[in-house]
């Protein structure tokens, strides 16, 4: 089944990405995307939280240089490809659903057209494909019952790069349980998924409760347990940290020896060079110009919330 998406306004279609999982939420759910946890995703999908109506700067080009994307691969490969303005859901799993980017004229195939900073350019090289992307368009292949996908990629503005995919039954039906599994458990029957660790995460809840809380609460006993675990990783965490500054300290004790900025392993190159950062000194404005120390306007004030944990008796 199908539904076409051309008479859908921009607020529409970000509505109706509720109603399913589509492939950019493939990523998230799997763990695989830094930018949004299974989480917020979940929160999205029941309604919890608003829908944000405007797209990341890397999101906009994405889209304003997709259709270059297609033109290109089209004249690298001889292959015809067309748009296909419509929603695709999965035979058994409606809420399985797949918007692609293009069709494949002639062959049981998707086109996705991707940019890619140059940074990330190590990614594309021989037979990589970044696994977040890897899996969205097999989770494309399972919605559509296609044979095999293609993704394009313009690297950086400056090199263009395409790769076949071949279908993947087993990996399918590894992301297609846990999509299943999360939208009955999680969006259907509302169960909660567990708030992770990922950055994500810490800045959705910092954001979303960001003013003071007004009442006093007594949490379940669980959570000594929890805090117990969390004194023991911070132990963990000193204990990690001073192992590398001893490695840090080993290292720059050797170049110190030998007066070097630069040593050179058989597999490593290290450098120990000073490196200056200018800093605002405020002893010292507040002596040479006092009353421009005292203008609130050369301050910026940020607020943040710190959790503190103190123990009882």
């Amino acid at each position: 089944m199908s539904k076409s998406t051309l008479e859908m306004t921009h607020d529409e279609w970000l509505l109706d990405r509720r109603r399913g999982i589509g492939g950019s939420d493939v990523a998230t759910i799997l763990g695989l995307n830094k930018w949004k946890s299974a989480y917020q995703l979940w929160l999205e999908k029941t309604g919890q939280v608003e829908l944000d109506h405007t797209d990341s700067e890397p999101a906009y080009w994405g889209n304003v240089l997709e259709e270059v994307v297609a033109k290109e691969f089209q004249e690298r490969t001889g292959l015809k490809v067309r748009r296909r303005n419509q929603v695709f859901e999965h035979p058994l799993h409606p809420f399985l659903r797949a918007n692609i980017d293009r069709d494949v004229v002639g062959e049981k195939a998707v086109l996705e057209c991707k940019t890619a900073n140059q940074f990330l350019a190590k990614e594309w090289e021989g037979e990589e494909i970044p696994l977040s992307y890897l899996c969205q368009v097999q989770h494309y292949m399972n919605v559509m019952n296609y044979d095999h996908a293609y993704i394009a990629v313009l690297i950086g503005g400056q090199k263009f790069v395409w790769k076949r995919i071949e279908r993947d039954q087993e990996l399918i039906d590894m992301i297609t349980e846990r999509l299943v599994d999360f939208w009955e458990t999680n969006v259907v029957e509302g169960v909660e998924p567990p708030v992770d660790g990922s950055k994500a995460t810490s800045e959705f809840l910092n954001e979303r409760y960001s003013e003071d809380g007004t009442e006093e609460t007594t949490l379940p006993a669980e959570f000594d347990g929890l805090i117990e675990y969390r004194k023991q990783l911070k132990e963990d965490v000193d204990l990690i940290t001073g192992k590398i500054s001893e490695v840090d300290n080993q290292i720059k004790s050797e170049l110190g020896k030998k007066d070097a900025a630069i040593g050179i392993t058989p597999k490593f190159v290290i450098s120990w060079k000073s490196v200056t950062s200018n800093r605002l000194n405020k002893k010292l404005l507040t002596e040479k110009y006092p009353e421009a120390a005292k203008d609130p306007e050369i301050y910026q004030t940020s607020i943040s919330k710190r959790m503190t944990i103190k123990e009882i008796g």
